[in-house]
């Protein structure tokens, strides 16, 4: 048989780098200074941009340090299918880690966290939006963690907000969204993925709490849109995390706003 000479032929095995890096185990419960140099309340950066995606009606890119999301808005399309004939709009929600954005390779198809992702995705959105006003139709959002460092589903809410609102879509607020992370008496603001692991092996007594709290909030109603918990924590701890949750929404506001006010000014000026 001819040897292929145009191919490179790889090892028939290999092992991932994260082999080889150094492993540095967090204690939650000792923390002065995080890892990244933040203090245990403050948020990472923020940037979001908009138009992103040309063929969508609306898009967003959302960076939070490490953390790197891109949402697609398409629609409102005209629902085909008898069984889903609705006089209100609906919203569908495709929610997929990219295969190189955690350190486990993820499998192509959607497995069902990302399907418990979407689930919440869509709770946290569907009450901001105005879907009386889209009879027969559907509105579908496509979200992508192009790299995962911890707080994906905060920065996919507000990534999604973001897309719909550049789209056109009436709403009747934006949708902000926080995360916190609680081992013991600590709470972590904002969690890396390094935070959110080590917070999986901590070791904490039966009495103390350990678990996470994410927020989604529409900053001008000043209403709760959805909460998600996850772990074992008391109600004074996780209502004392959410009030947290919900100041840090508030300081975020105004970057989405600024966004939004930055993408309509590029569309007047492209119509001029």
């Amino acid at each position: 048989m001819p040897l292929d000479t145009r191919r490179l032929t790889g090892p028939e095995s290999s092992q991932s780098p994260y082999n080889f890096a150094p492993v540095n185990k967090l204690d939650l419960t000792q923390l002065d200074k995080r890892p990244d140099g933040r203090s245990i309340k403050k948020l990472r950066p923020l940037f979001l941009r908009t138009n992103v995606v040309s063929q969508a009606r609306g898009s967003s890119y959302i960076e939070m340090n490490e953390t790197k999301v891109i949402c697609a808005v398409y629609g409102p399309r005209e629902v085909l299918r008898r069984e889903d004939f609705s006089l209100k709009g609906q919203l569908t929600c495709d929610f997929k880690f990219t295969t190189f954005s955690c350190r486990q390779r993820r499998q192509y198809q959607q497995d069902s966290q990302e399907k418990d992702l979407s689930v919440l995705v869509l709770e946290a959105l569907e009450p901001a939006v105005c879907l009386h006003k889209y009879p027969k139709s559907q509105i579908n959002i496509f979200i992508t963690v192009l790299q995962h460092d911890g707080s994906a589903l905060s920065a996919a809410i507000t990534c999604a907000s973001v897309a719909l609102a550049s789209a056109g879509i009436e709403m009747y607020d934006l949708v902000v969204a926080s995360s916190a992370a609680i081992c013991g008496s600590v709470t972590l603001i904002d969690p890396t993925a390094q935070e959110e692991d080590a917070l999986l092996k901590a070791t904490v007594k039966p009495d103390n709490n350990a678990g996470s709290v994410t927020v989604a909030f529409l900053p001008s109603l000043s209403q709760v849109s959805a909460i998600s918990s996850d772990g074992e924590l008391s109600f004074e701890i996780l209502n004392k995390s959410m009030q947290e949750c919900v100041a840090n929404c508030q300081k975020l506001y105004p970057v989405l706003e600024h966004t939004l006010v930055k993408h309509q000014q590029e569309l007047e000026a492209g119509r001029s």
